[in-house]
């Protein structure tokens, strides 16, 4: 169906489709849900580096989604560069009708940031940690600043995951 503009909502999935992006894991700790709390993640698309002074990155999340719903709340989080190597945990964190966030992470082999409280996916190219710093809704999302509180980098030889055309895929 066209919008006011003219581009119809295929037209437009078909062109963002050729754009390839870097996969990562968004990630937080709820410390209000259950005794202990429990970690949520999401698969992304839309995250990117806004500012070297001061770092800050942004991340784009479905607006009502529970991750939207809870970064309104809690302003630390994480999120994880996957590699190639980890399509398969960024397919399940990216379902729709999933198992548990807390199995899901039961299987994730991480670690808890120390800043974030955050998992942190283990053998990921990268994780940064962050504290929100502003969240403007743009359309059907919520596009969330972050302040580059600390980093994490491996020295593994895999490259990055990317989604490109509606699957996931590798630059080698």
């Amino acid at each position: 169906m066209p919008h006011a503009y003219g581009v119809s909502d295929e037209e437009f999935r078909a062109a963002m489709a050729r754009l390839a992006a870097g996969v990562v894991l968004v990630t937080a700790h709820d410390p209000e849900e259950g005794a202990r709390g429990e970690d949520v993640g999401m698969t992304a698309t839309a995250f990117l580096s806004v500012s070297l002074d001061p770092p800050l990155v942004l991340i784009s999340v479905r607006e009502g989604s529970r991750m939207d719903e809870l970064l309104s709340r809690q302003d630390h989080w994480a999120v994880s560069l996957l590699t190639e190597a980890q399509n398969k945990t960024a397919g399940r964190f990216a379902m729709k009708a999933r198992l548990s966030d807390r199995l899901l992470f039961q299987e994730l082999p991480h670690t808890r940031g120390d800043v974030s409280g955050a998992p942190l996916v283990d053998g990921a190219l990268a994780a940064v940690e962050c504290r929100t710093e502003q969240r403007v809704t743009a359309g059907d999302h919520t596009l969330v600043v972050g302040r580059v509180l600390a980093t994490r980098l491996t020295h593994g030889e895999s490259g990055p995951l990317l989604y490109y055309s509606g699957r996931y895929r590798s630059i080698r």
